[in-house]
């Protein structure tokens, strides 16, 4: 809570042009962001528990959420830092955050957000784990109609390629719907070539 909150003290510092017209303290804001990221609590609650309105309650958890986001490790800083713990392997593992309908299309007039796989709407969220299941990082969503190659955990050895466990990541980063596969090594299964966010740990 004190962490949240000092980051969002630093945020309205730098931003805020008029802070003594907010409606409520970093403290207030820091409970409204994580309620909601714990337990999905609901936005009316919120408000009514803070002393906000709805919308300011709404506004508030975004701007807290951005703040958040913005604090995020760098995945060559997170990889960085297993290797030097002496991770044997992380893991590359994705799934659908389901939401309600969004009316986005691709290019062939499909929703953009819809996957064909789980049929439900939703962004495809992957997510890098320790040798434990841990998660480490998260990368940025990206819509549901995407295709990632692999379809389960993927395990990534550290000494796969040189670099350790970076340079194995970025091997078994995230695959999209195009490139040809890379092997992992000798009598493993090939891993999707790599795209973005990923590719930095190299």
């Amino acid at each position: 809570m004190r962490t949240v909150s000092g980051w969002l003290t630093a945020h309205r510092r730098a931003h805020d042009t008029r802070p003594h017209q907010r409606a409520a303290t970093t403290w207030v804001q820091a409970v409204v962001v994580l309620r909601w990221l714990k337990d999905g609590t609901d936005v009316r609650a919120l408000a009514r528990d803070s002393g906000v309105w709805q919308a300011t309650a709404y506004r508030y958890l975004h701007e807290a959420l951005k703040v958040i986001a913005q604090r995020s490790p760098d995945i060559a800083d997170v990889l960085n830092r297993l290797r030097r713990r002496g991770e044997p392997f992380v893991c590359l593992d994705g799934t659908l955050v389901r939401t309600d309908r969004v009316a986005a299309r691709t290019q062939a007039g499909n929703h953009l957000w819809y996957s064909g796989k789980h049929k439900a709407f939703g962004g495809n969220v992957q997510v890098l784990t320790d040798h434990t299941g841990f998660p480490v990082w998260t990368a940025p969503v990206e819509p549901g109609s995407t295709h990632f190659r692999h379809r389960r955990p993927q395990p990534c050895p550290a000494g796969a390629v040189p670099g350790g466990v970076a340079g194995a990541a970025h091997t078994g980063g995230q695959g999209l719907h195009r490139g040809r596969h890379r092997h992992q090594g000798p009598g493993q299964e090939p891993l999707p070539r790599s795209r973005h966010p990923v590719a930095r740990a190299s």
